[in-house]
């Protein structure tokens, strides 16, 4: 099974995931990654020792594509849970940010095609019991689907590999102009990394959002205000920097909407996103996106905003 395989129309607000089961002894636990994540589905490999890593949860490495050794995560393990042996078992291999990591689990079920719509944020005492790696909760016929934030999974294992944003470079604008950016983030931690390295040269003042939808309503009352005062929207915000996965709209959908606004168009919208890669620019690409970034890219991204907004305004 390849991700590859699936296709979505970009920006109708869709994802599609990939359920897997973890079970206990007296409980069947269901979760899903999202489908962009995945590189294929395989059947359980020997896995050598690997002494340097030393989670409990590595059960140690195997030679995947081109000779490429994977690290290979028992996701029981990491959740506290106490896997029994089955020959159902499959190993999920990933990637994003360019780093390979592969996840062994009970099986596999099937893959989903979901609205954002559906996807509940979890509550704090879910985010607690899981060690912050559920991100959405999706209620699928007789039972609960908890999706898995791979990204945090792989930082908690090794920190080393955790996102480390660089700083942003640059000058001020000329006449020391600060640029207003609404970001949009479903991650409190990325949020506060991103507000405080971009404003951290004074070239930014940054108002954030939790999700697509929260975004978008704020530039909708951006709007009104603008009109109200008899402003351009360039005059309130100056650009949009959004993450792609986030519950109720994602970044996608809200470059749509934004690009198919008659007067918000002419903001430029980042994609800021773990999920990025060169066989999935397309879908920013389609939905207007001016450019694309991983998520560790900051310094490049605040250049490039720099740009993008000097080039919108006429200067």
């Amino acid at each position: 099974m390849s991700q590859t395989n699936i296709l979505l129309e970009s920006g109708t607000n869709e994802l599609e995931i990939v359920e897997f089961y973890i079970d206990e002894p007296d409980y069947r636990g269901h979760y899903g990654i999202n489908v962009a994540k995945v590189v294929e589905i395989i059947r359980t490999q020997p896995a050598t020792a690997m002494p340097q890593m030393r989670h409990p949860s590595v059960m140690g490495a195997f030679s995947h594509r081109d000779g490429k050794v994977v690290a290979l995560v028992d996701l029981a393990v990491y959740l506290g849970k106490e896997r029994p042996t089955t020959s159902e078992a499959k190993i999920i291999v990933t990637e994003l940010n360019g780093i390979v990591t592969a996840f062994l689990v009970s099986g596999v079920n099937r893959i989903h095609r979901l609205s954002w719509k559906d996807v509940e944020e979890p509550g704090e005492f879910l985010q607690n019991m899981s060690r912050y790696s559920i991100t959405g909760v999706v209620r699928l016929e007789n039972r609960v689907v908890f999706l898995l934030d791979i990204e945090h999974v792989v930082a908690d294992i090794d920190p080393s590999l955790a996102m480390h944003l660089t700083s942003a470079t640059g000058d001020a604008p000329l006449g020391g102009e600060v640029y207003t950016v609404l970001h949009a983030d479903d991650s409190g931690s990325i949020r506060n990394m991103v507000k405080r390295l971009l404003e951290k040269k004074g070239i930014f003042r940054i108002i954030q959002a939790v999700s697509g939808e929260d975004a978008w309503h704020m530039l909708e009352g951006m709007k009104k205000q603008a009109a109200a005062d008899g402003k351009n929207i360039g005059d309130l915000v100056q650009a949009v920097v959004t993450d792609i996965e986030m519950p109720q709209m994602d970044g996608l959908a809200l470059c749509r909407k934004i690009k198919e606004d008659p007067i918000l168009k002419r903001l430029p919208v980042a994609l800021f996103s773990s999920i990025i890669s060169q066989t999935l620019e397309h879908k920013g690409a389609s939905v207007g996106a001016d450019v694309q970034f991983t998520k560790p890219d900051l310094g490049t991204l605040s250049e490039k905003l720099t740009e993008l907004i000097a080039a919108s305004r006429g200067k």
